[in-house]
């Protein structure tokens, strides 16, 4: 009798845990489903409302291509692709080369202070790129510090043709620069010393190995900031809204098209002009990372920096040039925040920061700002990392989560503009039942977290991955939850990854203008907005007084954020030990 209790306790556990599993498997297919439905919610059909429109006129009749057809009859649109495109390539081919060399000298040389050279390099991230052409204005413009020898002072003056074709690319190359540059050094401080110790056995010199060891080993970092370098600088607003005069690109023309001359239809179409090479720039790049192969194996060995002189003299004259470069353009824009009337009256004053006689209305927008990018990072950051466990460790619904998993890494191909004119046709039409958000903080808040979705989504993906598969198989086999594993484990884990997507949230919502330029309210206008307002209104100085603003606000941001990583970072590396 007791033999057949003792062998009954366990199949009836087993039986329990298998109904556990088969409920909790019946959970996740659900919320799957839910993921999947709110993707295509957000995304597909605000583009798809978007695409419609672009097919129809002002009073909701089909007009098949005509559209269309009048964008390629319009030598002025033909012009702005043209234009966009020459921009695209020229800040492409000035920013790559110039990253290039700044994540050579940080890795491959031991010069001190490489992490001062990185944070600098670091800076222009945390800026709205309006800002960038501001700076320009103030060093280049007609009563620049530098076009007019330091206001008389110096016996020479540097003009240069700022705005247009010049300020936009020069503002591009300095908004483009951090990007590449993050890409370029991670693919070089990867790298198999042995090769270039043959290569030095053979007698090869060191430009020699530059062209045969260093750029092969990093051809697919190089590819990557190429094409976030073109994709970026084609579909940005700010710049060319401020340095742009005449020089007409696409962004600004789906701007004037949309806000200007209210020809949505046309809008629509450029919406789309712009988005097909970002998409393909995006569809190139995702083939290439495919193909990579890994170059680095268990048997590489780390690169040795040797010592050289005469090499760290030029590491430092590079490194300190470029850095020069970024602190003249942030304080130039710092110095005219502080000045009473550029550059007549240079006294100090505080008075620029007060936005109440400029067309801010105040410190409404800032104090929104802080809000929505608050809202942004929370809400973002909670969602993406919840689809983000649910695609990666779902083990249900294979085409499901492949699908999701697209709709989650699609946003990163769509300009900020398109995701913003998007959001007009659908959230915006009046039989829509989501209609009632239009013109809130909710809209602002969504469409910044579609905006900037990809990124974290691939940081939680691969933090996910690296997470061993035992602790699911463990969970399993102790008939423990998934959602007590997902929070008592999965997340404290994952934690480091959490806080980097949501300062990426924060400090992006911050700075991001395109995707919002057509979504706030009259009531709710926002910094990045209210810049480019103040620059059109003439409040050129109280424009760079809420740039500074929002600049520092980010650099603090992410120095509480790297202090407390690092100490969490610590206490996780003394509770391994134990």
């Amino acid at each position: 009798m007791k033999g057949k209790i003792d062998q009954a306790l366990p199949s009836q556990w087993v039986r329990k845990s298998n109904q556990k599993l088969r409920e909790s498997n019946g959970v996740i297919k659900l919320l799957l489903v839910l993921v999947l439905l709110t993707l295509i919610t957000v995304i597909v059909l605000p583009l798809f409302a978007m695409f419609k429109q672009a097919f129809m006129d002002s009073d909701r009749n089909l007009v098949g291509f005509t559209h269309f057809s009048s964008y390629l009859q319009s030598r002025s649109l033909i012009q702005s692709m043209l234009n966009t495109i020459t921009v695209s390539t020229a800040t492409t081919a000035i920013a790559v080369p110039l990253a290039f060399g700044l994540a050579f000298v940080l890795t491959r040389t031991n010069i001190k202070g490489k992490s001062f050279f990185k944070a600098l390099a670091m800076l222009p991230l945390f800026a709205p790129t309006m800002m960038h052409g501001l700076a320009l204005t103030y060093l280049f413009g007609h009563q620049g510090l530098i076009s007019t020898g330091l206001f008389g002072l110096l016996p020479f003056e540097w003009r240069i043709p700022l705005y247009g074709k010049v300020g936009i690319i020069i503002s591009e190359v300095i908004y483009t620069f951090p990007q590449a540059f993050l890409i370029l050094c991670a693919g070089l401080a990867v790298s198999d010393y042995r090769l270039y110790e043959a290569a030095e056995s053979m007698g090869a010199s060191s430009l020699r190995k530059m062209f045969t060891v260093t750029l092969p080993s990093v051809k697919y970092a190089l590819l990557s900031a190429v094409v976030i370098c073109f994709t970026l600088s084609f579909t940005d607003f700010g710049a060319p809204k401020v340095v742009g005069g005449q020089y007409n690109v696409l962004a600004t023309d789906i701007f004037k098209q949309v806000v200007g001359q209210q020809n949505m239809s046309m809008g629509a179409v450029v919406g789309i002009v712009l988005t097909i090479p970002a998409i393909l720039a995006f569809i190139v790049d995702r083939i290439v990372t495919r193909k990579q192969q890994a170059y680095v194996t268990s048997k590489s060995v780390p690169y040795s920096v040797k010592n050289n002189r005469l090499r760290n003299v030029w590491a430092y004259t590079y490194a300190i040039v470029l850095s020069a470069m970024i602190l003249l353009l942030m304080g130039a824009v710092l110095l005219a925040s502080l000045v009473k009337k550029w550059p007549y009256d240079m006294s100090l004053t505080w008075s620029n920061f007060d936005f109440s006689n400029a067309a801010a209305g105040g410190f409404d927008p800032f104090w929104n700002s802080i809000e929505m990018a608050a809202w942004t990072a929370v809400i973002g950051t909670i969602i993406t990392f919840l689809f983000a466990y649910l695609i990666e460790n779902g083990r249900v619904y294979r085409p499901i989560r492949q699908a999701a998993y697209f709709l989650s890494i699609l946003p990163l191909a769509l300009p900020g503009l398109v995701i913003g004119l998007s959001f007009i046709y659908f959230f915006n039409h009046p039989s829509n039942p989501f209609h009632f958000i239009y013109g809130t903080m909710i809209i602002l808040v969504l469409a910044n977290v579609v905006h900037f979705y990809s990124v974290p989504f691939m940081t939680a993906t691969a933090t996910l991955k690296m997470l061993d598969k035992e602790f699911d198989n463990v969970s399993e086999s102790m008939n423990v939850s998934k959602l007590r594993t997902f929070y008592r484990i999965t997340v404290p884990l994952s934690l480091p990854a959490i806080l980097e997507m949501a300062v990426y949230f924060f400090v992006n919502a911050m700075v991001t203008v395109s995707a919002l330029v057509f979504l706030y309210a009259s009531d709710l206008r926002i910094a990045s907005v209210s810049i480019v307002s103040m620059d059109d209104a003439g409040d050129t100085a109280a424009a760079a007084a809420m740039s500074v603003l929002v600049v520092l606000l980010n650099v603090v941001v992410r120095f509480l954020y790297e202090a407390g990583t690092a100490r969490l970072r610590r206490k996780m590396s003394a509770w391994q030990k134990r």
